[in-house]
């Protein structure tokens, strides 16, 4: 009954993360990742579109180079937009 419990609850957490929305503006590159036809390459291009050009909409993602209206199809229930931009990634302090 335990292991039960145990798978049942780790479907749950899986299922759940499926179901979850990518925020255009603050995910990260593995986050982007997860979209079907999103691999890493297109990750980093959304990232760098939006250092100057926020998503206002999700639409907006057919502006990014490299991505067609059949990906924003394909993702669009998965996809969302909102808050500012993801913050630069802060400098690590050197060690000396």
């Amino acid at each position: 009954m335990k292991k039960w419990i145990i798978g049942f609850c780790s479907l749950f957490v899986l299922t759940a993360s499926a179901w979850a929305t990518v925020n255009l503006n603050t995910a990260t590159q593995e986050q982007l990742t997860t979209l079907t036809g999103i691999g890493p390459g297109k990750a980093k291009a959304i990232i760098e579109y939006r250092k100057t050009t926020p998503f206002k909409s999700p639409e907006d993602i057919t502006k990014v180079p490299g991505i067609k209206n059949a990906t924003y199809v394909r993702i669009k229930n998965d996809i969302a937009v909102g808050g500012a931009p993801a913050p630069a990634p802060v400098a690590k302090p050197v060690k000396k």
